[in-house]
């Protein structure tokens, strides 16, 4: 449940890494950070020697969870049966009632569960929030959002490609957007699907002060001409009212940021991942209505095949 960037978080936190358990080696990127640390590739083991060093007398303080999103609440659930705090990258689970019942085992267990919700610690995100909070009353803001960030073939190989394992684009790569859209506008009154295939997803979802029309994808071929030009394989567009809100920058030092939120007790919990989780779940299992008045513009381009459904042929000699 690791991987390298949190092994650097917890060194610049000024922290400790004790065991860490990956399927994958790793070789060798470890030793930059906690070479003393116990390491797994097999999870089972790796339970055993937490469990041995609670019988010793270790305490584990926090538990941090970096594995594929649909174990993410087996191993939250894991990290409280410890008696550890728990750090759980996006997305926290993929099911409303995943949170429920976490919510539960975190009153019996008197330990908090975390999430990274690192927009929200954005200083452009953050004045913007301040902003719509000053507006009037009735005010409600037109906000387009166009997030692409281009995968190759390996992503429809791995977890990431399965609907049930990663819970599809608008989770894997869209769950930071729709928590920080209802953060600062908040809660949803309606949300729509117009697109959901196996490479992007788009919708229209209105907020107590905010009509938003969205798009996500994972296709190249869906990354605007001059973007390509400059040879960049990632758009990110957000606009209210026409404006740019400009938040490329400053991405730097928000993972370090909100992992000393947690440890000094300012995290994110569960609530805060809630509504969030409802959105994308609700994406997931609505059935798209196709192009609409209120559809994102990039819904008109055209559809892309899944690359595994192509037929190609090989020749072996």
């Amino acid at each position: 449940m690791w991987r390298p960037v949190t092994c650097k978080l917890i060194q610049e936190t000024s922290n400790c890494l004790m065991a860490a358990v990956d399927k994958t080696d790793n070789v060798g990127v470890i030793d930059r950070y906690f070479p003393e640390a116990a390491f797994f590739t097999e999870f089972e083991r790796f339970d055993r020697h937490i469990h041995k060093l609670n019988r010793e007398g270790v305490d584990i303080h926090y538990i941090s969870v970096c594995s594929p999103n649909y174990l993410h609440d087996a191993h939250i659930r894991f990290g409280l049966r410890i008696g550890a705090n728990v750090i759980c990258e996006k997305p926290l689970v993929l099911n409303p009632w995943n949170i429920e019942a976490l919510l539960d085992m975190e009153q019996e267990s008197g330990r908090k569960v975390n999430t990274i919700l690192q927009l929200r610690l954005h200083p452009a995100l953050l004045a913007l929030k301040e902003k719509v909070e000053q507006s009037p009353a009735d005010q409600v803001f037109d906000v387009d959002v166009t997030y692409i960030t281009a995968r190759g073939n390996w992503y429809y190989t791995s977890w990431k490609g399965s609907m049930e394992k990663s819970g599809g684009i608008a989770t894997n790569i869209g769950i930071h957007f729709f928590d920080v859209l209802t953060w600062i506008f908040g809660d949803v009154k309606e949300n729509i699907v117009h697109l959901h295939t196996h490479d992007r997803a788009a919708g229209y979802l209105e907020l107590q002060k905010a009509r938003v029309k969205w798009f996500l994808s994972i296709n190249y071929d869906t990354i605007p001409h001059e973007a390509k030009l400059k040879g960049s394989r990632t758009f990110r567009s957000f606009t209210v009212d026409g404006e740019q809100i400009e938040f490329s920058e400053g991405f730097t030092n928000l993972h370090t940021d909100s992992y000393r939120n947690i440890l000094n007790g300012h995290g994110f919990g569960l609530e805060d991942a809630a509504t969030a989780v409802e959105i994308t779940y609700n994406i997931r299992n609505t059935k798209p209505i196709g192009m609409a008045d209120n559809s994102h513009p990039l819904v008109s381009l055209p559809q892309s095949p899944h690359p595994f459904e192509r037929e190609e042929m090989v020749e072996f000699f």
